[in-house]
């Protein structure tokens, strides 16, 4: 059992209240999702759960963490850069758990993983693995020490169609208790068993927790209809209010009125107009406690706000690429397919799905590399890696609006407020903030242009379950054409026209439904 009491984390570069009195267990087989907007604090929570000394150097934490001799396993939602920087061997020879396993237990892992067994010994650098592959490894690492229970950040990140069912029955049947955060809504709606919502309110103001022994789907519709039942309820006391009062000031009027002309010959009166007016003031005090007794008006964070409104339609007929490769290398030479043909006319909406390390990333790389040159296009890319497009150092603000002009900054503010950004991370540097804060600048930036072709490398893996739905509507209306990289089972469905499959003999069309 893992207990938390009264934790309260702090921002320490803007003092921002990202969590407060904090309380929650975690059960055996308890499968809790955190979910909330991005750059709420989830990674911060899951870093603090598994080691406090993870956020010393940005927060400031206040509370009481309670094992029972449990093990922990953590899965970041980053491999740090100097372990990016072994060979799969030496990031695995760096386990204890590894070093203690014997042959059948490594065989065991590695196929239930899903990777070759002769990788674990692989000269590879971590870094040079696909981004699903990384996580297997790392998966597999966890695994190998037997954990009481997992704390996962977006394992589902990067991992191929077939992991993904994997990491679905993994979840469920884990018998300890998962702490989990996942963009992933179908990965999600398939084991989570609870729900934890962080919010913040009130221009990030005011934090706020809701937990919820429910599955997520069952929780969001629950959520949405007490938010609109207590809406109506406030909004339809606070109607009846207003006539009340409205009666009463009438009232008031005429006894003041009543006061202020009668004669002093009329002492009778006077004494009865005394009386109306205590009667008055008497009935103002039963209104303003009433007043304090009203429903709330209720408070929900909404999710982000983006529109294409720039962007010129793609004609029906017009070819997007055709598209041919012999071979598709990677960058170590290996050959991955053959034989790849791609054709895209008008706004088509195309997603390629394979394999990890099948080449998906490398392929939509060469394709960007053509299209970005196309002087009959406006073409857009959206890396996977989000270090390749954006500048890290410098401030969301400074990106958006390199001219620094006054208008240009009001604008690019307006943008970023609209995306959730608060007043002191807009001038943070890039670096700091979270991949989904990171995911939504690129989509901004993309916004802010005239282009009619995207070329997205998982463009929803960083955003989050409550905006998730307002991203894929954006990207369904676009009135270009895509051609994506994706395992996001609700983009693919949602989203896409045409789903490609690359294997090792190229593209081969397939069903929307995986």
């Amino acid at each position: 059992m893992l207990q938390i009491k009264s934790l309260t984390i702090t921002h320490s570069k803007d003092l921002r209240t990202i969590l407060k009195d904090f309380d929650f267990v975690l059960n055996r087989g308890d499968k809790a999702v955190l979910v909330g907007e991005e750059g709420n604090g989830k990674s911060t929570l899951l870093k603090w759960i598994y080691d406090p000394g993870l956020v010393e150097s940005y927060a400031e934490t206040e509370g009481v963490r309670i094992l029972q001799g449990e093990l922990m396993g953590y899965l970041p939602q980053e491999l740090r850069d100097e372990d990016k920087q072994k060979t799969v061997y030496e990031y695995f020879s760096g386990l204890l758990a590894f070093q203690e396993a014997n042959p059948y237990e490594l065989e065991k892992v590695t196929a239930e993983v899903g990777i070759p067994g002769a990788l674990i010994y692989s000269d590879q650098t971590m870094r040079s693995l696909s981004g699903g592959e990384r996580v297997k490894v790392q998966m597999a690492g966890l695994l190998l020490a037997r954990p009481d229970i997992l704390l996962l950040d977006e394992p589902s990140n990067d991992i191929d169609l077939s992991t993904l069912r994997w990491l679905e029955k993994m979840i469920n049947r884990f018998p300890g208790g998962v702490l989990f955060i996942s963009h992933d809504e179908t990965l999600i709606e398939r084991t989570a068993n609870r729900v934890i919502l962080i919010e913040q309110l009130r221009r990030k103001t005011v934090s706020r927790v809701t937990i919820a022994n429910v599955p997520f789907r069952t929780f969001m519709d629950d959520r949405q209809r007490a938010f609109e039942k207590q809406k109506q309820e406030a909004c339809s006391e606070r109607r009846e209010e207003k006539k009340a009062m409205e009666r009463f000031r009438r009232i008031e009027q005429t006894v003041e009125s009543d006061l202020r002309n009668i004669s002093r010959q009329d002492p009778h009166g006077g004494r009865l107009l005394k009386k109306k007016m205590k009667a008055v003031k008497s009935l103002e005090n039963r209104f303003e406690r009433e007043h304090m007794e009203m429903t709330e008006v209720p408070e929900m964070e909404s999710p982000i706000k983006i529109r294409f409104e720039q962007q010129r339609a793609m004609p029906p007929g017009k070819t997007v690429i055709e598209y041919s490769l012999p071979e598709l290398r990677s960058p170590d030479g290996r050959v991955l397919a053959r034989a790849i043909d791609l054709n895209v006319r008008g706004p088509e909406k195309i997603c390629i799905i394979g394999d990890n390390g099948s080449g998906k990333t490398t392929l939509i790389r060469k394709i960007a590399k053509e299209l970005l040159l196309r002087q009959d296009l406006t073409a857009c890319y959206m890396s996977q890696e989000y270090e390749e497009t954006l500048l890290f150092d410098r401030t969301p603000v400074e990106y958006l609006a390199p001219s620094g002009q006054k208008d240009d900054v009001t604008m690019v503010r307006t943008y970023l407020g609209s995306m959730k950004y608060t007043a002191d991370e807009m001038f943070h540097p890039i670096r700091e903030l979270s991949g989904g804060q990171k995911a939504k600048l690129l989509l901004l930036k993309i916004s802010l242009t005239q282009a009619n072709v995207l070329i997205l490398d998982e463009p929803t893996r960083n955003f989050s379950p409550l905006s998730g739905p307002e991203v894929r509507g954006i990207l369904k209306q676009f009135p270009g054409a895509i051609i994506s990289v994706s395992h996001d089972r609700k983009y693919i469905s949602e989203v896409c026209d045409t789903v490609y499959r690359l294997t090792p003999e190229g593209l081969t069309a397939t069903g929307k439904n995986q």
